[in-house]
């Protein structure tokens, strides 16, 4: 008897359904054990808190309006505060502390400012408003806080 052989085929089957079988037990497994932190609607918001019943609500206090006015050359001509001359930022600060006070039960949380300079003032004079107007350094250096919310009315040029 001759061994007779039948001849090899070039074309082999690979079953692939055990594959794709593992792939999606894969995919399963992956998509049921990953947890995902979903930061919808966690801002960082402070809301302001609405008046207790029958709490006495104090005066507010009205915006307070820092004029500074520039010389020809830039320079600080003048100062006023809610209309009222004023002769220098120390005695800004000094009227602030007066009005809304320092410290535990301060106004100062509530006061707004509004900065009203001229076109043509130097920076330098805009920088020291905003440092008179916004802390009190005490003599051993630490410095109390004063007004926060501090804006700038809108620029206007000068005519001509």
């Amino acid at each position: 008897m001759a061994n007779k052989r039948e001849p090899l085929s070039d074309k082999i089957n690979i079953d692939m359904t055990p594959m794709i079988d593992v792939v999606f037990q894969l995919i399963t497994f992956f998509m049921l054990t990953l947890k995902t932190v979903i930061t919808e609607g966690d801002f960082d918001i402070r809301m302001p808190l609405g008046p207790s019943q029958g709490a006495v609500s104090d005066d507010p206090i009205p915006p307070v309006r820092v004029r500074l006015i520039a010389g020809p050359a830039g320079e600080r001509a003048g100062i006023s505060m809610n209309g009222s001359p004023v002769r220098d930022f120390d005695e800004l600060q000094k009227k602030l502390v007066d009005l809304v006070g320092t410290g535990p039960g301060s106004r100062a949380e509530a006061t707004e400012v509004e900065l009203d300079c001229d076109y043509a003032l130097k920076y330098d004079n805009v920088v020291r408003a905003i440092t008179a107007v916004s802390g009190v350094v005490q003599p051993d250096g630490t410095v109390v806080e004063l007004i926060k919310k501090i804006k700038f009315s809108p620029p206007k040029r000068p005519a001509g």
